[in-house]
């Protein structure tokens, strides 16, 4: 197994990698709407849903890898009401055949954060 990690998205705040690469297959640590830059979550269900998806973004590409990539995603929200608002922003990023997918409300998420994705990609 290999660490994948990328300089553009948060640094892990724990004891475990951005991603790992197990030759075939890429696992993606949970990733929050933290921005990189002010190493804060940025603002409301929205953008904290984009920046997440960036964040993915970035740790993908360290590995040469798209969102086209992506085989599983799960999505963590603090609230499952905002289900609707997050699918929403979610089907913006991905085409057919889309990846399979599970959402859960969760009782908290680190840095009191709203939604956190978690995916796993394909090398193949």
């Amino acid at each position: 197994m290999k660490k994948i990690e990328s300089n553009l998205a948060p640094a892990a705040v724990g004891p475990y990698s951005q991603a790992i690469d197990t030759g075939s297959l890429i696992l993606l640590s949970g990733q929050l709407g933290i921005d990189r830059q002010t190493g804060t979550m940025v603002d409301g269900l929205e953008a904290q849903t984009h920046q997440a998806f960036r964040n993915i973004q970035y740790v993908l590409a360290e590995a040469g890898l798209t969102l086209a990539n992506i085989a599983k995603v799960t999505v963590f929200l603090n609230d499952i009401q905002d289900f609707s608002k997050v699918n929403e922003i979610y089907a913006s990023y991905f085409e057919q055949p889309y990846p399979a997918r599970s959402a859960f409300q969760v009782a908290a998420l680190p840095m009191n954060g709203l939604v956190e994705i978690e995916v796993i990609a394909s090398k193949e």
